[in-house]
């Protein structure tokens, strides 16, 4: 019998040394995610993620997915806020887990249900933000990486790790306020907003961004490569094409472009990329 007990010991003290980490460090050898109809809390939770140290909010360019306007899921159409700078709302929280867990989120990074982050429907990714459990006072950071919840009743859905340092994951839902947090350190970060007077005309000609003019070929067929990697799926009507000129220069260029607010967005998008110069916004004459 005691040699019973020890054995019962021994495992008890073996399973919390796997499931204990710091919370700097990636779980390893992680499960894939659960394809189940529900979502679900981790059948193991680590001890210490009521005590998760907050993130520390730093300037990032805008992720290189989820950051289209508008956009559409289940039917309902989404538009995104121009910046986080003022953002503050009160409401519902709710917060997912195992079934997500490792998956991509929206701007690319994989899901870590024991990270402190969040999915919003509105706000440009990545947004720091404070969220405040107004049931119980409880206070966390959280990095929005991810696009949700889908539900009209709800602002918010964060990681099961920052439910935990809330206090209501055994709830599911809390009543929150959702503080967006901005830096001083870096441009700031607008879908909407032209970073460089353009040098567009009047008239009524196909809008492009023009992105770089080239005597050398080769060096236009290498930005036009970096953009098309830049852009992806972030534009259902932008192509990058190569132009070349009467003056023997080959033209990168992004379009055509439906409107002067789509060619803004991208603009911003490829200047934050760290592509080189900023491309201009020029019409077709």
């Amino acid at each position: 019998m005691v040699s019973r007990w020890l054995l019962v010991l021994l495992l008890t003290a073996l399973l919390a040394g796997c499931v204990s980490r710091p919370a700097s460090l990636p779980v390893p050898d992680r499960p894939p995610p659960v394809d189940t109809e529900r979502d679900s809390a981790p059948l193991v939770v680590p001890p210490g993620l009521e005590q998760l140290p907050d993130p520390e909010p730093r300037w990032e360019p805008l992720s290189r997915s989820g950051n289209r306007s508008p956009y559409m899921v289940f039917g309902e159409t989404y538009h995104l806020l121009p910046t986080a700078e003022g953002y503050r709302e009160q409401g519902i929280a709710s917060w997912y887990g195992q079934k997500f867990d490792g998956r991509p989120t929206a701007s690319g990074e994989p899901y870590d249900m024991f990270e402190l982050t969040a999915a919003h429907r509105k706000l440009p990714l990545p947004t720091y933000a404070r969220v405040t459990n107004l049931e119980n006072g409880r206070s966390t950071i959280v990095k929005i990486n991810d696009r949700g919840p889908f539900h009209a009743d709800r602002i918010i859905d964060l990681s099961f790790g920052a439910a935990v340092k809330l206090g209501f994951a055994d709830a599911g839902v809390a009543r929150v306020e959702v503080e967006a947090i901005t830096l001083d350190d870096g441009p700031p970060l607008r879908l909407d907003q032209p970073i460089l007077a353009s040098t567009l005309t009047e008239g009524h000609g196909a809008i492009w961004l023009q992105a770089g003019a080239f005597g050398n070929p080769d060096s236009a067929a290498a930005l036009k490569q970096r953009l098309a990697d830049v852009i992806g799926e972030r534009s259902d009507a932008a192509t990058v094409q190569l132009l070349r000129g009467a003056d023997a220069l080959t033209r990168v260029r992004v379009g055509p472009l439906p409107d002067l607010i789509e060619a803004s967005r991208l603009q911003a998008l490829i200047t934050f990329a760290n592509l080189g110069t900023v491309p201009l916004i020029v019409r077709d004459q």
